[in-house]
């Protein structure tokens, strides 16, 4: 029996015309299903390729390998524009920017210890199974290089059963790594982590939540700033993302005098703005508030910033809190910032920079600042996860 692919979902599976879900299919390709579940391509869409990486057929961490480029920012830019058509928003789009291939510059890899060593990578699609990736076309030359050393880290980290999560940062000084594992941190592997960090010539290692070694601060650079993002902390995926969200953030904001940047994390748009003016960065976690602060007053010549430790989810800032800012960033989890948003809502706030990693979300808040007065000037679709389902957006506002 076949079946037509008639869409993607917005996990980027294929819904056939009976509406079974068949991931690795693209619309209007005509499929049969194997026992498995997986499709035979019978007819295939004029944009289907060869996937770019080897791994793809058994590797879970990318889903849209087999569509060209041009239909998956297509298909992105459209997720973008339903969740906006969904609240009666219907914005000026400018083009997507995408990430090149092998950019990414953060990456959780999954190890287990094997009879002959260990084996390091990611996880297969909607399973436990692992997947070695040593050719993985998705993060930087600087962590695909550091998966041998992960194997090594694995060994001594993993039990004879268990896995353990291994996420690993490209920074200027050498890769970041964090071992989240059940295995205790005792004295003397203490001192063979430190040996171990010195031989593979590692910035920093933390085992679960203490640093054991720091042999150079693994640092970011945020506009005029160095900053030493705490083990784990939020960073945009990759370089060339947060530069198009940087530029685009730094336009929305024009010559503001005064900025508010909510949910700041470590300074990723807060320095970068300080060039030309005041900042308060406010976010939750107080290790990137002072990540933030020691990064900023290292920089000689660069206007206030001031770092407020704060739960924006439970104490959103209120409208006079609002009142001195004559614009706002607005760069919230997932789950966006409905408290925070109603309150920027019923503030005087001229200008919103609104970044977002969740279309859904998105668009309900743009719709609730949209329903108080504000305008959407243009979105931009900026995506850095490249053939991945998940996708940036930034959106303009200015009060009409």
């Amino acid at each position: 029996m076949s079946l037509t692919i008639e869409s993607l979902t917005h996990l980027g599976a294929g819904r056939g015309d009976d509406g079974t879900l068949v991931p690795r299919t693209l619309p209007g390709e005509e499929i049969a299903l194997r026992p498995d579940g997986t499709a035979q391509i019978l007819v295939p869409s004029a944009q289907r390729v060869s996937p770019p990486c080897r791994h793809f057929k058994t590797c879970g961490g990318c889903a849209l390998q087999h569509a060209t480029d041009d239909f998956v920012a297509t298909w992105k830019q459209t997720v973008v524009e339903r969740a906006l058509h969904a609240h009666g928003l219907e914005p000026v789009f400018r083009p997507i920017h995408t990430s090149p291939a092998q950019s990414r510059r953060r990456a959780k890899f999954a190890g287990r210890r094997t009879k002959s060593g260990a084996m390091v990578g990611f996880h297969a699609r909607a399973s436990d199974v692992l997947v070695a990736v040593p050719e993985c076309q998705l993060v930087t030359p600087a962590l695909l290089a550091g998966l041998p050393m992960l194997e090594a880290l694995t060994v001594i980290a993993a039990s004879r059963r268990g896995e353990v999560a291994l996420t690993v940062t490209d920074s200027a000084a050498g890769l970041d790594v964090l071992v989240q594992t059940d295995q205790p941190l005792t004295d003397q592997l203490r001192i063979d982590l430190a040996e171990f960090a010195q031989t593979h010539g590692l910035a920093r290692l933390t085992w679960v939540d203490e640093t054991v070694v720091t042999l150079r601060d693994p640092v970011q650079v945020f506009g005029p700033a160095t900053v030493t993002p705490p083990p784990g902390a939020f960073l945009q995926a990759t370089a060339d993302g947060e530069a198009a969200l940087r530029e685009a953030v730094s336009e929305i904001v024009g010559d503001a005098a005064r900025v508010v940047d909510l949910f700041a994390g470590c300074g990723t748009f807060s320095l970068p703005l300080s060039r030309r003016s005041e900042v308060l960065a406010v976010e939750g976690e107080a290790a990137m508030v002072a990540a933030l602060d020691k990064g900023w007053r290292a920089v000689q010549g660069a206007k206030r910033v001031t770092g407020l430790t704060r739960d924006l989810f439970r104490r959103p800032l209120e409208p006079d809190e609002l009142k001195p800012f004559d614009a706002t960033v607005i760069d919230p989890p997932r789950a966006g910032a409905a408290a925070q948003v109603a309150t920027l809502a019923n503030s005087g706030i001229a200008r919103i920079a609104m970044v977002s990693c969740n279309p859904v979300t998105f668009a309900r808040d743009l719709a609730t600042l949209v329903a108080a007065g504000f305008v959407v000037d243009w979105v931009q679709v900026v995506d850095q996860f490249r053939w991945s389902p998940h996708v940036e957006m930034v959106a303009s506002l200015t009060r009409a």
